[in-house]
């Protein structure tokens, strides 16, 4: 994968995450989603605060909150919350020289297309979290599922042994790239909110 590759798939995941937050109803912020803690509300939270963190990696503005420990509001429209910070989040990455073989991330410095693949990773999945908790037919791409998965393969392993993600899971169906990615990330493929 070139560097310019792993950009793309940053964007891509962005514009996965976009999709689907734009899609939440109103009604819907406060509900269950597969991580099992946080509602619809705190995993976007999360994952608006990780991608500061990722920015901030770049040179961005500081996030100042926990993504561990993410607030159940967001101030205004969170809708332009998220494109202000996918925006610069992006901007970021398109900064770096074309020839640059790392980029520093909350992670520590990686090749550039792992890192703009773990940033990507961390958007794309938690859009997926969002989708399926709030009855959304926006499923993650298996292309998309599979170009994240070499930034996968790479950082859970490690981050797993912290508590980040859960203990894999054994997808009922291996030749399915998402279903594949989201069992190695600890989350089950057919999750759904519990009926009320």
């Amino acid at each position: 994968m070139g560097n310019i590759d792993g950009v793309e798939v940053l964007l891509k995941a962005h514009a996965h995450l976009r999709e689907v937050v734009a899609a939440v109803p109103e009604n819907a912020w406060g509900g269950p989603t597969p991580c099992s803690e946080w509602t619809v509300r705190q995993v976007l939270n999360h994952a608006r605060i990780d991608q500061q963190a990722y920015g901030l990696a770049l040179g961005a503005d500081r996030p100042g909150e926990d993504p561990f420990s993410p607030a159940d509001a967001l101030h205004g429209d969170p809708v332009t919350e998220l494109e202000k910070v996918l925006d610069a989040v992006a901007g970021a990455y398109a900064q770096l020289p074309g020839d640059a073989e790392s980029a520093p991330t909350p992670l520590g410095p990686l090749p550039l297309p792992l890192a703009a693949g773990a940033a990507a990773l961390d958007a794309a999945v938690h859009g997926w979290d969002i989708a399926v908790a709030t009855h959304q037919i926006r499923p993650l791409a298996p292309a998309l599922a599979a170009a994240l998965r070499p930034a996968a393969d790479h950082l859970v392993p490690r981050l797993r042994a912290y508590g980040v993600f859960a203990p894999a899971r054994t997808p009922a169906d291996p030749r399915d790239e998402t279903a594949a990615l989201l069992a190695f990330l600890g989350r089950d493929p057919e999750w759904a909110p519990p009926v009320s």
